[in-house]
């Protein structure tokens, strides 16, 4: 995990922490880097509205990129850090457990 300057997060977002109009609690602070565009977006309605292309998974071989955005501290994650995790390593800001309902949205299951 590494903290850098915060990478621009498109879609309809609602604060600076990546919340968006579709998931706004006080645990949706991800953002992913989306495998078709190399954008990130705060989540996968966000990209199907504002796109001007479908979304495409990241595949499995792929899991050590660092395509998830802890909006609290901008760190970013590798795929399968993010995988196993809670909460973000480099800040403890915990992330929406529910958001594993949607991991096939964003990333190839084996």
């Amino acid at each position: 995990m590494s903290a850098v300057s915060r990478p621009h997060v498109l879609g309809p977002t609602v604060d600076d922490q990546t919340r968006c109009i579709h998931y706004r609690t006080p645990l949706d602070v991800v953002a992913i880097r989306f495998a078709c565009c190399g954008e990130y977006y705060p989540c996968h309605l966000c990209h199907a509205e504002t796109a001007d292309h479908p979304a495409r998974q990241w595949p499995v071989a792929e899991r050590d990129e660092r395509a998830v955005l802890c909006g609290v501290c901008a760190a970013t994650l590798t795929i399968t850090d993010y995988l196993e995790v809670a909460a973000c390593p480099a800040c403890g800001a915990a992330f929406n457990p529910g958001c594993k309902l949607h991991t096939e949205l964003y990333f190839e299951v084996p």
